[in-house]
């Protein structure tokens, strides 16, 4: 996975918690040099400093990458100390959620190469999906430089514009606490029906983790993967009977869930 050009000029990564190193572990293991990474964050992991990389040291004057994986509410604070880069040569990558590309470029200026990201939390064991979009002084070399690094975390899409970051905050950015929610509703179902608590939640991760991969692998769609395992009269048709109500089942509380999502992502984006 290594670039050259990143190689020699330098990748800068502005915040370094649970997603940054996660970016950082799948660059260096696809052969990234450690000398080549400069690492700012007040708190480093014991994991970061065991790297090898440059931590919280002058930076290079030229860096062909600048990752920003800070939290939001640090943003103020932490990006203004990078506006000298806002050269137009250094490509900035934001996977910061919340903060628009309008407002890196009232910080950095116009000429200056951004891609916002919005990755998710399976980026931690190299299984998330994360959307890019850029702006108008992103090239098509720029844009593919930071999809190959984001690719190192998992699967990469790319948008059509700003606006569906919001969507994609509600189903994926924020879509693995749902999942999360099912195995404890799962595994809480169980028990309620006389299994033990911890074998419940076995069998509840299990079950989910499963049907992901299943779903993730099988050539058909999940709408036949869900025929294929439901019988005609059966317990599964008699559960479904529930899940699919169109009144109170999966349909209207995902799609309320999601618009939830989605609109206080709007907001957020405005504060």
């Amino acid at each position: 996975m290594q670039n050259n050009d990143v190689a020699e000029r330098g990748l800068v990564l502005l915040g370094c918690g649970k997603m940054g190193s996660a970016m950082l572990a799948g660059w260096l293991a696809g052969g990234l040099p450690a000398a080549s990474v400069w690492v700012l964050d007040p708190h480093p992991s014991d994991w970061v400093k065991a790297q090898g990389v440059h931590i919280n040291t002058d930076l290079p004057a030229n860096p062909a990458i600048i990752l920003v994986a800070v939290k939001p509410q640090m943003m103020g604070d932490a990006l203004p100390s990078l506006q000298a880069l806002g050269n137009g040569e250094t490509l900035f990558v934001s996977v910061a959620a919340g903060t628009s590309i309008a407002t890196f470029e009232e910080v950095l200026g116009a000429q200056t190469p951004i891609v916002r990201a919005m990755p998710n939390t399976p980026a931690a064991i190299g299984q998330g999906i994360t959307a890019l979009i850029g702006n108008a002084r992103v090239t098509d070399a720029q844009l593919d430089l930071a999809d190959q690094f984001l690719a190192a975390v998992g699967q990469t899409v790319r948008l059509e514009n700003e606006g569906q970051i919001d969507a994609v905050t509600a189903v994926s950015g924020s879509g693995p606490a749902y999942v999360f929610h099912l195995i404890e509703t799962l595994a809480a179902a169980g028990t309620a029906r006389g299994l033990p608590a911890d074998m419940a939640m076995q069998l509840a991760k299990a079950t989910v983790a499963g049907a992901g991969a299943l779903a993730a692998q099988a050539e058909e769609g999940p709408d036949q993967l869900r025929v294929n395992v439901t019988s005609p009269g059966g317990t599964t048709q008699a559960a479904l009977n529930v899940l699919m109500n169109q009144n109170d089942g999966f349909p209207a509380l995902l799609a309320r869930a999601v618009d939830a999502a989605a609109d206080r992502s709007e907001e957020l984006g405005r504060d």
